[in-house]
């Protein structure tokens, strides 16, 4: 199942861009083997606010794929948690799974309704180029789970 993270804005060179590059790469080579991956990045553009952004990261979501919107009023799942339903959505015959970033006035509704997971990294805002990082590295640490690597020490 390729993993796939549309966001508002574009993420610049700098160290949030390593991480991301990082665990991407990561993702790639792990997750082979365990028909994950490899995870690629959407941008689009951030001018409009939640509506008009809505509508353009609607439209870079693969047909068919499982959705899963950010959003700090989500559900807060383990890396464990994140991971089984990972495993479940690729078992269900799940191509593509989109992971949503909103812009700075977060996701439209339509999207978090559409959205077949809405999952939080907690009640606190994260700044988006940091939570790119953070899903990513959340994605490689799924991989890990399900690999049975230690990487994860629960």
């Amino acid at each position: 199942m390729r993993l796939l993270i549309c966001a508002v804005g574009r993420l610049r060179r700098g160290p949030e861009r390593e991480l991301l590059d990082e665990y991407a790469g990561r993702i790639a080579k792990a997750g082979r083997a365990l028909s994950l991956g490899p995870l690629a990045v959407a941008e689009v553009e951030a001018p409009g606010g939640p509506g008009p952004e809505g509508g353009r990261l609607a439209r870079a979501v693969p047909p068919g794929a499982a959705v899963v919107a950010l959003d700090e009023r989500g559900r807060a799942l383990t890396s464990p948690g994140l991971a089984r339903w990972l495993a479940g959505r690729r078992d269900d015959g799940a191509r593509d799974c989109a992971f949503l970033l909103g812009g700075a006035d977060g996701l439209d509704p339509a999207l978090r309704e559409r959205a077949d997971l809405v999952l939080s990294f907690g009640p606190m805002v994260w700044p988006h180029m940091l939570a790119r990082a953070m899903l990513a590295e959340q994605l490689y640490r799924a991989t890990q789970i399900l690999a049975g690597t230690p990487y994860h020490r629960g």
